[in-house]
């Protein structure tokens, strides 16, 4: 009886060192992507936007900057966003450590279906993509979210609010704006977007922006806020894409 308990408690402890040893995976990074879908966006412009990331994630240069690192690997989590009430995981956290595994994740991310909803929650939107960092099975060196859209928030908790405590919690925010010179439902074209992201959306230390003009140039934006946040490379809040 005692030899079998013995077994079990041994046993036991095997299976928890080896669950152990899953969470601590180390990574050089842990990414959300925070995407916008709100109805601001129409579905030439999402098109364009879903594309955009596709091409990134399997840009050479973005390749060249995930095997860069000490542990030549990242972690990668896809999410979108609209009003308060829509946030989703479109792909869970996964590892990014080879062409194949980049090639793979961008062919799931094609095949995904895409909602469009209602307002525009950026706040919301970056708190729950800070809870993707909870309990994700990975240890990184640093933490991002990069959350892109076209609008300011209309929905929710204020932006600013969000972001002051998850930079407190060691999170940095990135921003992508997408500057659109058109009507927006009605409403004249947001030319200040760019400074809103800039005060009230990205923080944390070494934290930047890149601009994008519209939903035709946002692929070579994603691709230039990818390589440069995957690679930690410092340089100004403000960019545009390269």
């Amino acid at each position: 009886m005692k030899r079998r308990s013995a077994l079990v408690g041994s046993l036991a402890a095997m299976v928890a060192a080896a669950t152990a040893a899953k969470a601590d995976t180390p990574v050089d990074l842990q990414l959300v992507l925070a995407v916008d879908v709100s109805r601001s966006i129409d579905e030439v412009e999402a098109e364009l936007q879903r594309r955009g990331y596709i091409e990134a994630l399997t840009n050479d240069r973005v390749i060249d900057a995930i095997l860069s690192g000490e542990h030549r690997r990242i972690a990668i989590c896809y999410t979108e966003w609209a009003g308060t009430h829509y946030q989703i995981v479109v792909i869970d956290w996964t590892m990014l450590d080879s062409p194949t595994a980049a090639r793979r994740f961008a062919e799931k991310l094609a095949e995904a279906p895409r909602e469009s909803q209602s307002w525009t929650a950026v706040g919301a939107a970056l708190a729950h993509a800070g809870q993707r960092f909870e309990n994700s099975g990975f240890a990184p060196k640093r933490r991002v979210i990069d959350v892109s859209g076209d609008g300011r928030t209309n929905d929710g908790p204020p932006a600013e609010i969000v972001r002051d405590k998850l930079v407190a919690q060691g999170i940095v925010i990135n921003g992508l704006p997408v500057m659109m010179n058109r009507t927006n439902f009605g409403r004249p074209p947001d030319l200040m977007l760019d400074k809103y992201y800039e005060e009230n959306v990205i923080g944390g230390p070494g934290s930047f922006m890149v601009v994008a003009d519209n939903f035709d140039h946002f692929s070579r934006a994603v691709r230039t806020k990818l390589v440069r946040e995957i690679s930690d490379a410092g340089s100004p809040r403000h960019s545009s894409p390269a």
